[in-house]
């Protein structure tokens, strides 16, 4: 890890197993972790949208982050997701991340009350100044329905705690853009990594990380030695393990986990609901991609 890559360089936003009963599975949560930080992690996303954020309450998802730091130690900064649509919300999480260890947090734009620009610098710098942990700011608006404005990015880069972006909006000319303003700016979209890398991004923060972690840290640590020809080589043969982890619609955690069950990291996939577990036609796909990348 580099002061430019204030959360390592290689992430995946961690999925949240779960017991039958719908509990979160935390021995399940620590198999995870370490099999992360065993391939290419130097850096962890708790509780992000692939850790089912949305359905998870306050108190587990503090459970889970103590469990991951339990697990790993100093192998790896643990950036917590704390992005809601409700500020209080926000902030409380944020107060309770800090409290229990995380080493920076993930602050998506708020979903579907939909503010508008100012309402989400507001947003941004109540969660930011509720704590002093360092700040990577989350833009997805396929998900979110909104984006964040260039004029927030300017203002918010000159908080004390703000210090990356997580872009997955694909806008590759505004991301160079940012890294001028002075972020460290982290690829959130596993088809986009080695263009990101190739902008400037110093890293990613990935899905499919969950089977290519080795990849991806081969990849990354090529990009930044100025060998695209491997990097390239590296992304090329992932392509088919990326088109069978994103290519369901309901695509993220639920792929994530069969593909993790197939590894044998997990015994189940099971998802909390309105996601539904991949079912064995879609399994077949993901089993087929993974093989084609070499990763099963």
């Amino acid at each position: 890890m580099t002061p430019a890559a204030p959360f390592g360089t290689v992430l995946t936003a961690m999925v949240t197993p779960f017991r039958e009963d719908g509990s979160v599975d935390l021995d399940g949560v620590q198999r995870v972790a370490k099999h992360l930080v065993d391939h290419g992690h130097d850096g962890l996303v708790v509780s992000g949208t692939t850790g089912e954020s949305p359905t998870t309450t306050i108190a587990e998802d503090a459970e889970t982050l103590a469990a991951v730091r339990d697990a790993v130690g100093d192998r790896a900064r643990i950036v917590a997701g704390i992005g809601t649509n409700d500020t209080r919300a926000t902030v409380e999480l944020a107060q309770q991340a800090e409290k229990t260890g995380a080493d920076g947090l993930l602050l998506v734009t708020p979903y579907y009350n939909k503010p508008g620009q100012r309402g989400i610098l507001e947003h941004f710098r109540t969660a930011a100044a509720a704590t002093d942990v360092p700040v990577m700011l989350y833009d997805v608006p396929g998900r979110t329905g909104s984006g964040i404005g260039f004029d927030v990015y300017r203002e918010a880069i000159g908080w004390d705690t703000v210090v990356a972006v997580k872009e997955a909006a694909g806008d590759l000319p505004r991301g160079t853009r940012l890294i001028d303003l002075g972020y460290a700016v982290y690829s959130g979209d596993d088809a986009l990594n080695l263009a990101w890398l190739a902008h400037g991004a110093v890293g990613v923060v990935s899905v499919g990380g969950h089977v290519a972690g080795d990849l991806l840290r081969t990849m990354v640590d090529a990009a930044a030695a100025g060998d695209l020809i491997t990097a390239r080589q590296t992304y090329a043969r992932m392509l088919p393990a990326i088109d069978a982890v994103m290519g369901v619609p309901n695509y993220g955690a639920t792929t994530a986990k069969a593909a993790l069950e197939l590894l044998g990291v997990l015994d189940n996939r099971r998802v909390r609901q309105p996601l539904v577990a991949l079912d064995e036609d879609e399994v077949a796909v993901l089993r087929e991609g993974l093989t084609a990348a070499g990763l099963l």
